[in-house]
């Protein structure tokens, strides 16, 4: 099975690739946007607008976590989700100070998609195994080898990378969707 970063570096000759990338984090960014919006159609909507800037983007990508494209592409779909409501606001406020009443899209962000967009994470980390849970924090949050993290919770790299693979593994399923694509 080929790394992210790997399908992602073909997917200029090769369409299949980006496809199993797509396969691999639609679910899970869709899920992060659903939860954020509680609307099906808008997190639709945002899922496909960050896959569509990845796409856009692919040159640029450096791989900084190991060959895992993941933290970009929610990297991504965060700054969307902000970049929604912060348009949405401006449009209302130029609306407004000129009188004019801007035609309603079907779906139209709300500042209450960003309140506690971190609290999902939160909430699922504290569930995960203190060692998971502090090989997590160490390679995503901080960014450490996992020589680092092996040190740390006093294991080989081998066994920190497992309790990372793990604990992300656990984090998916607790931030499964709540409807599917």
């Amino acid at each position: 099975m080929r790394s992210d970063v790997e399908l992602l570096a073909v997917s200029g000759q090769d369409a299949l690739a980006f496809r199993e990338l797509y396969e691999r984090y639609a679910q899970a960014i869709h899920g992060f946007f659903n939860r954020r919006t509680g609307d099906h159609d808008a997190a639709l909507d945002l899922t496909a607008e960050t896959f569509a800037q990845a796409w856009e983007s692919r040159g640029r990508f450096a791989d900084q976590r190991e060959g895992s494209v993941g933290p970009w592409l929610f990297g991504i779909a965060r700054n969307l989700l902000l970049k929604a409501v912060r348009d949405r606001r401006m449009a209302a406020d130029a609306s407004a100070r000129l009188h004019v009443r801007a035609d309603r899209a079907v779906v139209e962000p709300e500042q209450s998609w960003l309140d506690g967009m971190d609290a999902d994470l939160e909430i699922a980390l504290a569930a995960l195994p203190a060692a998971q849970r502090t090989a997590v924090e160490l390679r995503v949050l901080h960014d450490q080898t996992y020589e680092r993290i092996g040190d740390a919770l006093d294991c080989s790299p081998t066994a920190a990378r497992i309790r990372v693979s793990r604990g992300l593994a656990s984090l998916r399923t607790l931030l499964r969707p709540t409807r599917s694509l």
